[in-house]
Parts: C-alpha cells; sequence; structure tokens
C-alpha cells in the first residue's frame, strides 16, 4: 500500500492554514448574509404560519398553518391588488424598454453634448425617491400641479384632473412615475450593449446595401437580445416588488385604487395589524421573485451557451 510521503505531509500542511485563511476573508460576508438576510426570511416564514398580533408580536402566538396564506387569498382586496399589481408592472416595463432602447439607439452616435445629455438621464436616477416622489406629487397636484396647467394651455383637458386622488387616475399617475424613473436605467444598459456591438457586421451589412432599419432589425436587434433580456428580467424583478414609488405618491389610494402587493403587505401589517397575513403575502411574494431570478439566471447561462 502506498504511503505519502514526508513531502506531500509538508505540503498538505502548508495549504490547509491557507484554506482557512481565505475563509476568514470572506466570513464577514457569510455573517452578514445570515443576520440580515437568511434570519429575517426564516422569521418571515414562521410568522405566517402563526396568529401574531400586536399582543403576541414578541412570543406565545398560536400555530394556524395555511390559514393566513388562506385568508389573505380570500382577502375582498387581493384579486384587485394583483390586478393593479400585473397591470403597473406591465405598462411600466413597455415603456420603459421602448423609451430606453429608443434613447440609446438616439445616443449610440457621437454629437455635440451628447456625454452632458447622457448624465442628466442619469441625474434623474440618482435622486433619491422620496424627493422624485415628492416632486411628482406636487407635479399632478389637482389645483396648482403643472401637469394640469399644460393640459388646460393646449386644451386638452378642461376640468382639473385630481391625479393622485381620483380613483380613475391614480394607477395611471404611479405608472408614469415609475416610467420615468426607470428610463435611465434601460437607456444605461441598452446603450453600454450597443456601444460593444461589433462593428464589422454593420459595416457589412451596409455594403450588402441594408437600410439603417433594415440593420435595426436585421442586426440590432438580434445582437442585443441578450442585454434585452436581462433588462427585461431585472426590471421585471425590481418592478413587481417596487414599495417607495406608489407609497409617496398615492399610498395605494384612493380606495386601494392604486394598490400593489407590497403596499397591501404593508397596510396588512402596519394599519390593519395583521401580522401573520401580512407575512404570508409577502412570502408568496418572495416565492414569485426567487422563480424569476431562477428563471433569469437560466436564461443568462442558456444564452451564453448558444
Amino acid at each position: 500500500m502506498a504511503t505519502s510521503s514526508p513531502l506531500n505531509s509538508a505540503r498538505s500542511a502548508r495549504r490547509r492554514p491557507l484554506r482557512l485563511g481565505n475563509y476568514l476573508f470572506i466570513l464577514p460576508a457569510i455573517v452578514f448574509l445570515l443576520l440580515f438576510m437568511a434570519y429575517p426570511i426564516a422569521l418571515n416564514i414562521q410568522m405566517s404560519f402563526k396568529d401574531v398580533t400586536a399582543s403576541t408580536l414578541l412570543g406565545g402566538a398560536p400555530w394556524v398553518g395555511l390559514r393566513n396564506y388562506v385568508d389573505v387569498i380570500h382577502n375582498p382586496a387581493f384579486g384587485h391588488t394583483v390586478g393593479n399589481t400585473i397591470i403597473f408592472t406591465l405598462v411600466s416595463l413597455i415603456f420603459q424598454i421602448a423609451i430606453g432602447l429608443a434613447l440609446a439607439v438616439f445616443y449610440n452616435r457621437s454629437f455635440p453634448g451628447s456625454s452632458y445629455m447622457r448624465g442628466l438621464y442619469l441625474l434623474a436616477w440618482s435622486i433619491p425617491i422620496v424627493v422624485s416622489g415628492t416632486v411628482w406629487r406636487w407635479l399632478f397636484d389637482g389645483e396648482s400641479g403643472v401637469i394640469n396647467y399644460l393640459l388646460r394651455s393646449l386644451h386638452l383637458a378642461g376640468d382639473r384632473i385630481y391625479w393622485t386622488s381620483d380613483a380613475n387616475f391614480s394607477l395611471a399617475a404611479v405608472i408614469v412615475v415609475n416610467i420615468w424613473l426607470g428610463i435611465p436605467f434601460n437607456l444605461s444598459l441598452l446603450l453600454a450593449a450597443m456601444q460593444g456591438l461589433p462593428q464589422e457586421v454593420y459595416e457589412a451589412a451596409e455594403i450588402d446595401g441594408a437600410t439603417r432599419v433594415q440593420q435595426f432589425r436585421y442586426v440590432t436587434l438580434p445582437l442585443l437580445r441578450p442585454a434585452l433580456l436581462s433588462t427585461l428580467m431585472l426590471g421585471l424583478i425590481y418592478t413587481i416588488k417596487v414599495f417607495d414609488v406608489v407609497f409617496i405618491t398615492t399610498a395605494g389610494g384612493p380606495l386601494d385604487s392604486s394598490q400593489v402587493i407590497s403596499t397591501f403587505a404593508y397596510k396588512l401589517v402596519f394599519q390593519q395589524y395583521q401580522f401573520g397575513q401580512g407575512a404570508a403575502l409577502l412570502n408568496m411574494l418572495f416565492v414569485l421573485l426567487l422563480a424569476l431570478a431562477v428563471l433569469y439566471v437560466r436564461s443568462i447561462s442558456r444564452e451564453e451557451r448558444t
């Protein structure tokens, strides 16, 4: 039977503390993930199976199984909230990607002042959501808002429109705000991907007599498919869970007309003190986002293989 030589034993002894040292470097990240991500998720899952109230928040809540999930699904506001979330997500993504792609095509060429103009878009993205939401609430104000003033000046509206306090317009108002906030992100991703495309393909297409529209349709779009897929999936994950934009602009009102899943969970927990139902709703949202994240990773891996 072969035995290990003293030289191999010495090498193994030298490598062992080196591996331990490598793990020590990532120990702070592991502790951070366990304390601020794994523990809250585990606590939220546990809370969703208990009848947690204000008096039993610190302990002693009875186990109720899946009752919180059933109560949330049968809540009269659940179906309306899910519908609002779907509309909010789809409309936001369609306009964010379409406008972002159009701006990326526009800025994918050199002209005086292009870099400064791109910086203005990123400036809107860097402003805190609280500031942006407050400014948009003033713009949408029914009495002294700029949007109503412009609409009346252009004879597009006669009466005042109370965008954030009218149930017919509140969801449209938060969608406009979210589109405005998401355009710089889409512009940055798609422009960076477009600037990395090989120019030889465009030169060959131009030699073959392809017009600008044909080059965009048959060259740019196919080559941008991985970037478009990444932008779509990231935007989908972010938009479904968005909270601050809706809460600051309309707080989900009036009469739940602009309520989405995240603000509905906030209402259950902090206004109705239904901690178990709020946890159950957030767990369902977490499972949905986790499925989208897995789909995103698999899609990216498939694109890299092809």
